[in-house]
């Protein structure tokens, strides 16, 4: 009768191990640099971006709608919808 309970514990222990080991993350060189690395998050406005990082290297015309702006930076490149951005993402390096 003891058995079961004991049984049912070891297997979420052995459960909560494997879960653990299959959950870790693996960082390489490309990932922890834009992990770190600083980027414009959702709701910045266009002036603030401006001011925060420095002008764009490249800005790209609306498109679309609701107008949908691209402005391309060094390290990553923000989408703007009207004014505010919607989404940042970090460049590759260029091997």
């Amino acid at each position: 009768m003891h058995k079961k309970p004991a049984a049912a514990i070891a297997l979420v222990l052995l459960f909560a191990v494997a879960v653990s080991a299959i959950g870790q993350t693996l960082l390489n060189s490309t990932t922890q640099s834009a992990a770190t690395q600083s980027i414009p998050t959702r709701g910045m406005t266009m002036e603030f971006v401006e001011s925060s990082y420095g002008s764009p290297s490249n800005r790209r015309a609306p498109v679309g709608d609701p107008p949908i702006t691209r402005w391309e930076y060094q390290h990553f490149i923000v989408y703007f919808e009207h004014k505010r951005v919607i989404h940042s993402v970090s460049k590759r390096p260029q091997n």
